[in-house]
């Protein structure tokens, strides 16, 4: 049974239904049967933290901002795999900052909205890679929120859903080019904070996350081109109106503050409050495989990326323990413990 608990970071976070359990949760007799191999990787250089954000631009990944209990942080640093190193990069204009959104368009970047202890915030910046430098842009079009979601699809950038005082659902989109927010259709089913989002194959999705204490079990799909949701399978176990039964153990795909990265045609879904079962799901069957659970120590808060056709998952904290650790997943190999 799964105890309630204030989760705090400064003095305004909200409340949620989930305790996150401590320790290593992959070397289980559960997971023998299980493929997939998380393998231990370059540290991250900045201090540990969690809810920090992360985006990626061609064979660099990136992570700015986050928390350490009360230590909120602004710097932004690069990783590289063929250089198995971080190099620190210009710090984010702007205050320090958690729970804030990123994604890329092109060769650049964008970071925006978050929580800086007190204040909810929309403001939002522009990253260019080739000169290292950061430019304010318009603020963002919605109100000022944190534990939103982002992604960006043919050249546009959106933020949906997070919490302004209120669990919201509202979708905005923004143009590089414009520099200007035009809200779209609203996410379907309930409002939420904490989701997930990914893009694969030139769809976005936007996978479970909270609502007033209750984990979201569902699945959307957005067509950008006709600014269009679409509901996919439930992500728990039920039947279909023609009999069709889910795997009993679907019920663990649901959760809030987890990661999701991209390799080839599947997305792979991992951590959060609570939770460290890994999932992959194939947008063209709907469906969705568990793989091997996530090795490191349990973590919420934690960022994840894809940067040459690779995996990784890094950051995060184990209630008051921030981490600075980093895993790859090789989702093909078999489980090799401690590696």
């Amino acid at each position: 049974m799964k105890k309630a608990y204030a989760y705090l970071i400064g003095t305004a976070m909200i409340s949620t239904s989930l305790v996150i359990s401590q320790g290593c949760t992959k070397s289980t007799d559960d997971d023998d049967d299980l493929i997939g191999n998380w393998k231990r990787s370059d540290d991250f250089e900045g201090n540990a933290r969690s809810e920090a954000v992360s985006f990626t631009i061609g064979d660099y990944a990136y992570v700015c901002a986050g928390t350490a209990s009360t230590e909120r942080f602004k710097d932004l640093w690069e990783y590289s795999t063929t250089k198995h190193n971080w190099t620190q990069r210009a710090d984010l204009p702007g205050v320090a900052r958690n729970s804030a959104v990123a994604f890329s368009i092109g060769n650049k970047g964008y970071v925006g909205t978050g929580y800086d202890g007190s204040t909810r915030l929309k403001d939002f910046y522009e990253y260019d890679q080739a000169s290292d430098s950061w430019q304010p842009k318009a603020d963002f079009g919605g109100t000022a929120r944190y534990d939103a979601v982002a992604f960006a699809v043919d050249g546009k950038g959106y933020i949906a859903c997070g919490y302004d005082g209120n669990f919201l659902k509202d979708l905005w989109q923004y143009n590089p080019d414009l520099n200007t927010w035009e809200k779209k259709a609203s996410v379907g089913g309930s409002k939420r904070s904490a989701a997930m989002a990914f893009v694969v194959n030139g769809q976005a999705y936007i996978c479970s996350g909270n609502n007033n204490g209750e984990i979201q079990q569902d699945l959307w799909m957005y067509d950008a081109a006709n600014d269009e949701w679409k509901e996919k399978n439930k992500i728990y176990n039920y039947y279909t109106d023609d009999g069709v039964t889910f795997d009993d153990d679907y019920g663990t795909i649901p959760r809030q503050n987890g990661v999701t990265f991209v390799l080839g045609n599947y997305v792979y879904l991992t951590t959060g409050d609570n939770n460290s079962t890994t999932w992959q799901y194939d947008p063209a069957a709907d469906r969705w495989t568990e793989k091997t659970s996530f090795e490191g120590s349990a973590r919420t808060g934690a960022v994840a990326f894809s940067i040459s056709n690779r995996g990784f998952v890094v950051t995060g904290r184990n209630v008051s323990l921030m981490m600075d650790n980093m895993y790859e997943f090789l989702p093909n190999d078999e489980q090799v413990d401690n590696d």
